[in-house]
């Protein structure tokens, strides 16, 4: 019988009474899929899972993204986000993975930058360090509901671009290859997602460059104002892990950011998978 103990007023949850090894039946993920559209963020504390278990699990959330190319795990179901090379030993702070684990402490949603983005993110905690190397969440419907009636409605319907190339190159400028760039060219999303029964959600993230409609100086004032909105600390939760803590994001419904920790002394290990999500931001919103 699992057991849900909400982590704070607005959203994340512990969900415990499951061993998720052993498999899930159909009644109980369909509990869990309802309990991620209410809470955003699920916790399920020591989940001793392999590659398999979790892609198995995942698949109870919907079909799953393939790691895009460049990435390590590329064409599978599985990313892994870590600062171990293959021989074991912790990789220089000049290597790619280690400067795109730099990247992800910016606030985003997976895969924003895909014409149709990810539903779900799934994060497995493999290695953690003895400090830092937290992931923080902001509700995105939290933010939404703050603010004015009118501005709810000015933002409805709008469109922001989504820029892959930009924003690993505000990291660092060689970050990104031109092959990558050409695979991710920008895309157009929704400001606003309607699809979630327990509310609108603002979608937009270290990759939302620009708002359509608006010059780049104008939409960098209207896009930090919202995240500063969003990621104010009564809207967040940041998780500090555990060793084999499993984590459950809805993308659509809130940002992410791991937090920093010494990367060139302690290790960290962690295995992503991603539910694709169905249809365009766009067509959604409209």
């Amino acid at each position: 019988m699992i057991e849900t103990t909400p982590l704070t007023p607005v959203l994340g949850a512990r969900i415990t009474g499951i061993d998720i090894a052993l498999g899930v039946d159909a009644m109980t993920m369909a509990a869990l899929r309802a309990a991620l559209d209410r809470f955003s963020v699920l916790v399920f504390p020591d989940q001793r899972i392999d590659d398999a278990a979790q892609i198995a699990f995942s698949e109870g959330f919907g079909p799953l993204e393939r790691t895009r190319a460049g990435a390590p795990g590329a064409g599978s179901p599985v990313i892994i986000l870590s600062n171990v090379g293959p021989d074991g030993a912790i990789t220089p702070p000049t290597d790619k993975q280690v400067l795109n684990n730099k990247a992800n402490r910016l606030w985003h949603h997976d895969s924003s930058f895909k014409p149709v983005p990810a539903r779900a993110s799934l994060l497995s905690a493999r290695e953690i360090p003895s400090a830092g190397g937290d992931t923080e969440f902001a509700s995105m419907r939290a933010a939404f509901a703050a603010l004015d009636p009118d501005e709810q409605l000015a933002l409805r319907g709008r469109v922001a671009i989504h820029d892959f190339g930009w924003s690993r190159s505000r990291v660092d400028a060689a970050l990104v290859t031109e092959a990558e760039r050409s695979q991710h060219p920008p895309v157009r999303q929704a400001l606003v997602l309607e699809e979630n029964p327990y509310g609108p959600a603002l979608y937009l993230g270290a990759h939302a460059r620009r708002i359509e409609g608006m010059s780049e100086a104008e939409s960098r004032v209207l896009i930090d104002r919202l995240m500063a909105l969003a990621t104010q600390p009564a809207f967040t939760y940041a998780h500090k892990w555990r060793p084999h803590d499993l984590v459950v994001w809805d993308n659509r419904a809130v940002l992410h950011r791991a937090t920093p920790f010494a990367t060139t002394t302690e290790r960290r290990t962690m295995v992503r998978t991603c539910v694709a999500g169905t249809a365009p931001t766009i067509a959604a919103a409209a």
